[in-house]
């Protein structure tokens, strides 16, 4: 079997109803046709949304695929062991061009209830925040179900939930269960467990393109809604030049900020996991033994 190698994917460009040009505009990513673009996949195992590698001799490969031939050589033994053929992480790129849905997803055992696959457990790191932009991240108050129902029968629901301002470089850490959504003027990049069930509870009266609103979840996303009030919904950490900061690290994933000026070099030879890397502002040549992209 030949050697592996850092594998590059070819992304998944997804039209939303809430999507703009950044992902084009910014990213330099171009999504074809599309009249916009709110999310581009760019590591995928999701069952009929894999990425496909897109350099050296594996070039055109699903990368669940590869995950079933190289199996721990490719992701790591114990995470193999734990996940089996299935990629456990999404990564992607998000532009917000209008508010997305006030939404819930539900956390592993209410997945596996609901045979569902995965609950959904994600973290956010915003890379460009306009002027005035803000987000939805849990509850501004204690509330219990019946309040909550209360809210939302009578179409005030936001006026329950926690708004934050948001700046570039922000974070936020959002948990299965935690009621959230995106504002407008928001580009960020996303790390979630693979999964892409998302229970909808307000879509801001929204009219999509056929006339009609877009499906709501209400009755589902009430057992998935974790109704505890957060001290602080943000994530703090301090930037460094060229050292590894730690952002988010739970059981589903491990996420660190690296800032660099200069060559650094990073020895995972007694790392069992895979490593990804993804890029949030600038440019680098990834080099290794036997080639560089």
């Amino acid at each position: 079997m030949n050697t592996l190698y850092p594998l590059k994917f070819q992304p998944i460009f997804k039209d939303k109803i809430w999507g703009g040009r950044k992902i084009k505009d910014v990213l330099g990513m171009d999504f074809g046709k599309l009249p916009n673009c709110g999310e581009v996949w760019v590591v995928s195992g999701v069952e009929g949304n894999p990425t496909l590698v897109k350099n050296g001799f594996l070039a055109g490969n699903e990368l669940n695929e590869l995950v079933s031939v190289y199996m721990g050589d490719l992701v790591g033994d114990e995470v193999y062991e734990k996940y089996g053929d299935e990629f456990p992480l999404l990564i992607k790129y998000i532009d917000a061009n209008d508010w997305l849905s006030i939404q819930v997803h539900p956390d592993d055992e209410l997945a596996a209830k609901r045979k569902i696959g995965r609950g959904k457990t994600e973290m956010w790191y915003i890379m460009e925040a306009e002027k005035g932009a803000e987000l939805i991240s849990g509850f501004s108050k204690k509330v219990d179900k019946e309040t909550y129902q209360k809210y939302l029968n009578e179409g005030k629901i936001k006026d329950i939930l926690n708004f934050e301002k948001v700046e570039n470089g922000d974070v936020f850490f959002i948990p299965a269960g935690r009621v959230h959504a995106l504002g407008p003027g928001i580009l960020l990049a996303e790390i979630q467990e693979t999964s892409d069930t998302t229970y909808r509870i307000y879509d801001w009266d929204r009219i999509d393109a056929s006339g009609m609103k877009r499906e709501l979840h209400t009755a589902e996303a009430l057992d998935a809604i974790d109704f505890e009030v957060a001290g602080d919904y943000k994530t703090h950490y301090k930037p460094k030049k060229n050292e590894t900061v730690s952002l988010v690290q739970c059981p589903q994933f491990t996420t660190n900020l690296l800032e660099y000026n200069q060559p650094l070099s990073k020895d995972f030879e007694e790392l069992d996991s895979f490593v990804i890397y993804m890029g949030i502002e600038g440019s680098s040549v990834l080099k290794w033994e036997g080639g560089e992209e």
